[in-house]
């Protein structure tokens, strides 16, 4: 199994999606001790928006582009290609001003290609990244889960489903600003999740 952790939090170490999202690795290690971890912290990686050099480059020939926009083609080619080698995916999703990082928007931007991930048919569009098993570690100051305040499970489960990723697990750690009871409780409730993720 080739694992694909992307850690979004704008903490290097400690976020509290990324060891939710550990857990979740380990987990997979455990039942898979010989799987393969590849590890992206877009916080100290941090990927370039989408702009219109970038669009220029993907709209130009490979053969006609310039050195700074084949560069650029490349970063996002070696992002898919990432994805692509990928059985497994475990994002870890801190939830920033109700929604989802700019880390992380970037990220799916690069991966999101016509053509390489999804094309458009004469039934609607088709996601190209099927069969794969799709982990996120979701971590909130607050408690969210299945409210009106929660933007960012609906926009993962159309943007991911989108792309053909479909088997989808959420594993939430919520109300992580609210003292010290409120921590150890979603922690918990996160572990719980998980377990049933796995059972």
């Amino acid at each position: 199994m080739k694992i694909l952790q992307i850690n979004s939090s704008v903490r290097r170490a400690g976020g509290n999606s990324t060891l939710v999202a550990n857990s979740i690795v380990a987990r997979l290690r455990a039942e898979d001790p010989a799987a393969s971890v590849r590890v992206r912290y877009l916080a100290s990686e941090p990927l370039p928006p989408q702009d219109d050099a970038a669009l220029a480059a993907l709209s130009t020939a490979a053969a006609d582009r310039t050195a700074e926009q084949a560069a650029r083609v490349a970063l996002d080619d070696a992002l898919i290609a990432e994805i692509q080698e990928a059985d497994t995916l475990v994002l870890g999703v801190p939830m920033y001003n109700f929604g989802v990082p700019v880390q992380l928007k970037n990220w799916i931007d690069a991966i999101a290609r016509a053509g390489v991930t999804f094309r458009y048919t004469e039934q609607g569009p088709q996601g190209l990244l099927v069969g794969k098993t799709v982990y996120l570690a979701l971590a909130r100051g607050g408690r969210h889960r299945d409210s009106e305040t929660d933007s960012q499970v609906p926009y993962l489960k159309t943007v991911l489903g989108f792309l053909g990723m479909t088997d989808l697990h959420f594993i939430y750690a919520e109300g992580l600003n609210m003292g010290p009871d409120a921590v150890r409780q979603g922690l918990a409730e996160a572990e719980a999740n998980l377990a049933a993720a796995f059972a």
